[in-house]
């Protein structure tokens, strides 16, 4: 069954829109993010099926704005701005730098979906039950997957 973009845009834009405004705390950027993840969805529009459309675009929101937000720290728009976010990381250089390499060696072991579930219910304050929605799996997938990455983190920090 193929779905109807321009149906879900009208019900859906100002969800999608909301989320990227929440992660990138940015209105323009926020539209510019909510309008790549439609395109994405035109793009994909063969390959999607009409069901659980909020947890799918949901997710899509976070990941474009999550992108957005790195590549931003990859290329400041201006010197200035590089030298601005140095400086801003500069006390605290080593503390970052351990706890980058730990969420590397964490994540780097567990599914994608892993890292959107932590996002959403550890960063975001979703509940269990929203982000289990949004991420189309059942409450007690996501608790098995959030107590397996304690576990894990737990043994990365004891390993340390």
């Amino acid at each position: 069954m193929s779905i109807d973009v321009a149906t879900w845009y009208q019900a859906h834009g100002p969800m999608v829109y909301r989320r990227c405004r929440q992660l990138l705390r940015d209105e323009e950027l926020a539209e510019e993010a909510m309008h790549d993840v439609f395109v994405q969805v035109v793009r994909r529009e063969d390959r999607l099926r009409d069901e659980a459309p909020v947890s799918l675009l949901y997710r899509m929101a976070t990941n474009v704005s999550l992108n957005l937000i790195r590549s931003k720290r990859r290329r400041p728009e201006d010197a200035e701005t590089d030298l601005v976010h140095r400086i801003a990381c500069l006390p605290d250089h080593e503390s970052e730098v351990g706890a980058r390499t730990l969420l590397d060696r964490l994540f780097g072991r567990e599914p994608e979906s892993t890292r959107v579930i932590a996002t959403l219910h550890l960063a975001d304050g979703m509940t269990l039950e929203e982000t289990a929605e949004a991420v189309g799996m059942s409450v007690s997938g996501v608790r098995k997957r959030l107590r397996k990455l304690k576990a894990s983190l737990v043994a990365l920090e004891e390993a340390a």
